[in-house]
């Protein structure tokens, strides 16, 4: 909660000469909920028309670094990192781009966690990664971003653009068919 009231007073206050340092926002909750708070934030952030503040967002989502394809102002960063032979050592390094895998595992017996919790992490981790790879058949919620502001719709931009004068009545009823299309195909990834 202290968190959460956190969060709520910085996106109340900042302004584009804002700078946010958000660390780990969704932390606390189902993996899910972390993730979705996480992720609604950054957009929240990014298409804001009266915030577009420069951010610092640390997080161990790893679904977030995607966010770069289709948010032109996100850029990636991450820790460098030496792994070979199963030997990581962190480099204390920032270097562009999302982080290739997690070692949470790895500083966790750093940490100095028994041999038998550190194995059995890997087993279930593994797990984990295949359930994962075979649930994500297509990217759901990035083939159409939703977006919080009108103003950032691509459909509202189109509209704008589109030279109604211009248009033949048979262009015009195929304009609103492709609208139409591309709402019920949103309406139906949200859903999924």
């Amino acid at each position: 909660m202290v968190e959460m009231v956190e969060a709520a007073n910085i996106l109340h206050h900042a302004t584009p000469r804002s700078l946010l340092i958000l660390d780990e926002i969704g932390r606390g909750t189902s993996t899910y909920d972390g993730l979705s708070i996480a992720w609604a934030v950054v957009e929240y952030i990014h298409n804001h028309p009266k915030i577009r503040a420069r951010t610092l967002f640390a997080t161990h989502y790893h679904e977030l670094t995607q966010l770069s394809e289709t948010l032109p102002g996100i850029r990636n960063y991450n820790v460098a990192v030496s792994d070979e032979g199963g030997q990581v050592v962190f480099l204390h390094k920032i270097i562009p781009g999302g982080a290739d895998k997690s070692y949470g595992i790895h500083v966790a017996e750093l940490a100095g966690l028994p041999r038998p919790v550190i194995n059995r992490a890997q087993e279930i981790l593994s797990l984990l990664e295949t359930e994962s790879r075979e649930m994500r058949t297509h990217k759901g919620i990035m083939v159409q971003q939703l977006s919080f502001f009108p103003e950032t719709n691509p459909l509202l931009e189109d509209l704008e653009n589109l030279e109604i004068d211009s248009l033949s009545p048979l262009e015009a009823l195929n304009k609103l068919y492709e609208w139409q299309q591309l709402l019920r195909k949103s309406r139906e990834n949200s859903v999924e």
